[in-house]
């Protein structure tokens, strides 16, 4: 008996790897089904029953599953930013428009079904098509891209605030970029609401003349 050396890029045995996830994933299935956490509706009604289901599932116990494997991170400075890519980006940059018109749009996109020079390819759209498109990615109302928890969940920020300030022994204060803003700011007589997202209070950062002489004040959360 001898020790077989690997060669230097390996990894894993994505074969074996796919086998194992494969029966993994059919028994966790099988198990939720038996549970009754599996619920079938519209046309998938039929596989309620259980000889129905097994018969559904036994074709995917002989197919061949294909499991994508790579590299773990390299730390937690990787972890952050590949997770900044994905949180502080919209659904297309500005650096892959090429084109804008009153009737279509033009963008740069990759073909990953092709290699080479092939894969970057340019498509035209209708600009009714590209905003449906677009949208697809915008969060409906009520969800966030990014949530902040414990201390600075928006729920109770301002009551955990308090309560580490009183138990630091330390009063609260303002900085100079806060102080600045209020001096310049007129003084009001009534008392701004506060936000309705975060329940931070709201001031007011600038104004302007509207058209019936009255000032209009622009307002923003401050969530501080």
């Amino acid at each position: 008996m001898s020790w077989v050396r690997c060669r230097p890029d390996f990894f894993l045995p994505v074969r074996v790897l796919s086998r194992l996830f494969r029966r993994l994933f059919l028994e966790g299935l099988a198990a939720a089904f038996d549970t009754g956490e599996l619920q079938f509706f519209s046309n998938l009604v039929a596989l309620r029953d259980r000889e129905a289901f097994k018969a559904y599932l036994a074709p995917l116990r002989t197919r061949e599953w294909v499991v994508y494997a790579k590299r773990p991170f390299a730390g937690p400075k990787q972890v952050l930013a590949y997770l900044a890519r994905n949180t502080h980006r919209v659904a297309i940059g500005n650096t892959r428009l090429l084109e804008l018109t009153d009737e279509h749009v033009s963008f740069r996109w990759k073909d990953y079904r092709e290699n080479g020079d092939h894969k970057n390819k340019v498509m035209k759209l209708a600009v009714g098509e590209f905003m449906r498109r677009f949208l697809l990615h915008v969060l409906p109302d009520g969800f966030h891209r990014i949530r902040h928890y414990g201390l600075f969940a928006n729920g109770h920020r301002a009551h955990k605030v308090t309560l580490c300030r009183k138990l630091h022994d330390v009063s609260p204060t303002h900085n100079n970029s806060d102080s600045g803003a209020q001096k310049d700011c007129p003084v009001s007589s009534f008392e701004l609401p506060p936000c309705p997202c975060c329940g931070g209070n709201m001031r007011i950062i600038d104004s302007f003349d509207g058209p019936l002489s009255r000032p209009y004040h622009v307002r923003r959360f401050d969530s501080s």
